[in-house]
């Protein structure tokens, strides 16, 4: 009975220590089996990090990125992986149709201030937030239309130059002169009817003087472009449309450097002979009256200087060297005041 006790303590001795060694068996195992799989699915998803959600290399910063109106999901994540946006179009559409979410894409344009991971832009198309923020530019006063191609063609991304000139050009004068904040998509059709608006809107604030002048818009207008360049501030302004008014009533040549600006782009002290005899219709030194049209977009000064002009006798100027107006009412004093300050 003895033998049996320590045969049966034996054998479950031998028992637990087959157990104990089992179970410390599976327990290293299945610490090794975790971390094999920690590892296996670490590198899973650090590989599909890399591959599929992490931003492109050349991903488009500040640079419009469009949904075109009617684009299937299929051609937007095309798109966006052959733009750079996304780096596997594909996993873009599957991730939004297991979210359901594929028939909520937002047509339009995104634009990006710094590159996003996939879900970021997934969410952006879906919420529609498109990133546009106003952009700030300034149109100089007396600034020509080509000039102002070039100004909003360097900073909105869907403005055409060529065709805003189209547009621009017969509406030399009338575009105001402003600070002006557009979104980056703005075209050039919205630009030119916004600046024609604001053009209005400050005619309007001196309608009155305007009236009371009794000369035409468009004359007006011209006069003013020629005011914005020849004069720096509202009282030579005011003195020097007095000069030109009285020019023209008596039919006087107006003889003003400016209109050489806009046509040859040369200053005042840069004309030749040859240019002074040019058959240009911008040529006021031969041909009488106005210039046919405005040679860039006067400020609200030079409009209001053009309609409120100072009476007196002068029928000649000219600036010296440092920007001051010298007044004459002879062509003798105006030689003598050109030997001067001109030393000629």
């Amino acid at each position: 009975m003895h033998n049996f006790r320590q045969s049966l303590e034996h054998f479950f001795d031998r028992g637990s220590e087959w157990l104990a060694r089992l179970s410390e068996s599976w327990r290293l195992h299945a610490n090794r089996r975790t971390m094999l799989a920690l590892i296996f699915g670490g590198t899973t998803l650090i590989t599909l990090y890399i591959g599929v959600v992490q931003p492109p290399e050349e991903f488009p910063i500040d640079t419009l990125v469009a949904i075109p109106h009617g684009a299937t999901l299929s051609e937007t994540a095309d798109s966006f992986e052959k733009g750079g946006v996304v780096r596997l179009g594909l996993a873009l559409k599957i991730l939004l149709t297991l979210v359901g979410r594929e028939d909520e894409v937002h047509a339009g344009d995104y634009l990006f201030k710094e590159p996003k991971n996939m879900f970021v832009v997934a969410r952006a198309i879906v919420i529609g937030a498109y990133g546009l923020e106003p952009t700030r530019i300034r149109i100089p006063e007396g600034a020509t239309t080509a000039k102002m191609a070039k100004i909003f063609g360097s900073q909105l991304q869907r403005f055409d130059e060529e065709r805003f000139l189209e547009i621009a050009q017969p509406l030399e004068g009338y575009l105001f002169p402003d600070t002006y904040f557009f979104l980056p998509n703005a075209t050039e059709e919205l630009v030119s009817s916004t600046m024609r608006g604001n053009f209005d809107a400050h005619i309007a604030t001196i309608q009155e003087q305007i009236d009371a002048f009794g000369k035409p818009l468009s004359d007006i207008v011209i006069m003013a472009s020629l005011l914005e360049r020849e004069a720096e501030n509202s009282e030579d302004r005011r003195k020097i449309a007095g000069v030109l008014w009285n020019r023209l009533e008596r039919n006087m040549l107006l003889q003003v450097d400016a209109a050489f600006i806009y046509t040859l782009g040369k200053g005042s002290f840069d004309l030749t002979v040859a240019d002074l005899k040019s058959d240009d219709p911008y040529n006021t030194y031969v041909n009488k009256g106005l210039p046919p049209g405005a040679i860039g977009s006067p400020s609200l000064d030079s409009l209001l200087a053009a309609v409120t002009p100072v009476e007196h006798g002068y029928f000649y100027y000219l600036a010296d060297r440092n920007h001051v107006t010298h007044y004459s009412k002879t062509y003798q004093e105006h030689l003598r005041l050109k030997r001067k300050y001109l030393g000629s």
